[in-house]
């Protein structure tokens, strides 16, 4: 998984004008059920943030692709959940999983819409908080309105770790390096 990472960082770096792209899809598999736990979305949103420490990228269109990203796998989540209900979760890897789903339903009975922005930022939540929204038949436009916000918010601080990361091992290098 580690080369995959590194030939996608690589690409990006020579191929700049991909970063919206490469960012929104990596972004809707990381907030897309069933399809995050196959895909290491963060790790790679980290990496390229990290390359906009070195200058070989600008922030705003993997912000952006990040964004819009978010919000087409949390809704894509959401619309499974409204679509197939409590059927949805005897499918793997959730029927593996009675205690994720429990805690999706915990967290979303006690923080309600909020549960939607808090599960942009811890992985093993996300998408079930998205699915137990559809479930539940939260209304699309109410679920878009703390969406928007979490992916908005996810967007930004995901590769905004990455290049933070990268800026401070800079600065240590140069540290050492000078």
């Amino acid at each position: 998984m580690d080369a995959l990472i590194d030939r996608l960082i690589g690409f990006l770096e020579a191929n700049r004008d991909w970063a919206f792209w490469i960012a929104l899809v990596f972004a809707a598999a990381e907030n897309t059920a069933f399809l995050s736990i196959a895909i290491p979305s963060t790790a790679i949103l980290v990496g390229v943030g990290a390359l906009v420490a070195t200058g070989a990228l600008g922030f705003a269109p993997i912000f952006l692709g990040a964004a819009l990203g978010a919000v087409i796998g949390s809704t894509f989540s959401w619309w499974l959940g409204l679509r197939y209900g409590d059927r949805i979760l005897s499918l793997w890897p959730l029927r593996d999983h009675p205690d994720l789903v429990e805690r999706g339903r915990d967290s979303f009975a006690k923080w309600g819409p909020l549960a939607i922005i808090i599960g942009h930022f811890f992985g093993p939540l996300r998408p079930v908080v998205f699915l137990m929204c559809g479930m539940a038949a939260m209304p699309f436009w109410w679920f878009q309105l703390f969406n928007v916000t979490g992916s908005v918010a996810w967007a930004f601080i995901v590769p905004k770790t990455g290049e933070v990361g990268g800026l401070i091992i800079g600065w240590i290098w140069s540290l050492f390096g000078a």
